[in-house]
């Protein structure tokens, strides 16, 4: 019975979550109370208090399935000692593919992301937590495996690489990167310069060159 009940729960907290993102993304952060949330996943306001104090914990929930979904999929596609290069990049592109399935959504995500809001700093901190712990663990592995120095700072790096992480999202949100598979390829060159330092990059492919300049003449274009 116990386990009946806690796929109930399970199903009712995706259920809350499911209908808030969708709320968020058509009507704005601001604009969606948890009675329109209630009412859009069929169950009583009580309810979602039972899971959720506020919206904010909601729109947190989602970030912390997005950074599980990336580590379950890092963790299904390779192995913990594989090139930390092959890692990163499926990191990344995971939460990249869970943050754009729905782009309006995803949209405020980003801004929040890079903008986030006091209310709810505490689980949005642990969370950042989380996610520097993970990405650490696969940059001190890379460390023993002599990938990168030895004397790298953990922190500031991982700055560096979410960063990129980021401006990857950007670009595709204003069209200067059209579909994954752009994206994915980008975020190759830009990782391997920023694992390698700029100085002492393995020279692009002809095949990288070529999409390079092509997203360069997108961004300086007026019209991507």
């Amino acid at each position: 019975m116990s386990g009946i009940r806690e796929a109930k729960k399970r199903a009712t907290r995706q259920a809350i979550i499911a209908a808030a993102v969708r709320l968020f993304a058509e009507q704005g952060f601001e604009k969606t109370s948890i009675e329109k949330i209630a009412r859009a996943a069929g169950i009583g306001k009580g309810t979602i208090y039972g899971y959720f104090r506020a919206k904010e914990e909601i729109f947190l929930a989602f970030c912390e399935d997005e950074i599980d979904y990336a580590f379950a999929a890092l963790a299904e596609k390779n192995d913990p000692e594989a090139p930390v290069l092959e890692q990163l990049l499926t990191l990344f592109t995971s939460q990249f593919r869970f943050v754009t399935r729905n782009q309006e959504f995803g949209r405020l995500l980003i801004r929040e992301m890079a903008f986030p809001r006091s209310t709810g700093r505490a689980q949005s901190r642990e969370l950042n937590s989380r996610y520097v712990s993970g990405v650490g663990e696969i940059l001190e592995r890379a460390r023993r495996r002599g990938e990168i120095g030895e004397h790298f700072d953990p922190f500031s790096a991982i700055g560096h690489l979410y960063a990129l992480h980021l401006l990857m999202l950007s670009s595709w949100y204003s069209g200067y990167l059209q579909g994954e598979a752009e994206v994915t390829a980008v975020l190759r060159v830009l990782l391997r310069q920023a694992l390698a330092g700029i100085g002492a990059e393995e020279e692009p492919s002809r095949a990288e060159r070529e999409l390079l300049q092509q997203l360069q003449r997108r961004t300086l274009a007026a019209e991507p």
